[in-house]
């Protein structure tokens, strides 16, 4: 599999191994622009497990998560 990264946006979690999952903009064998959720390893040599979602998707993901957030605040209160 062909991949480029575009653009660096986040380090979300680094493992003890080195590698370190992060939000990408990634293109896939050529193709239009993802943004993807991934394990990396530090040379960018592998491709670990991960998630591609399309803007609009990321962009329903950001609308969400402030509603988890409240939710998890709610569970570590009970």
């Amino acid at each position: 599999m062909k991949f480029q990264i575009l653009k660096e946006i986040a380090v979300l979690k680094e493992g003890k191994n080195g590698w370190r999952k992060e939000l990408n903009l990634v293109s896939w064998n050529g193709n239009e622009p993802k943004y993807d959720i991934r394990w990396w390893p530090p040379n960018k040599s592998d491709i670990g497990k991960g998630l591609t979602l399309m803007p609009e998707e990321l962009f329903q993901l950001g609308e969400v998560i402030p509603m988890l957030s409240r939710d998890l605040h709610l569970l570590h209160q009970g």
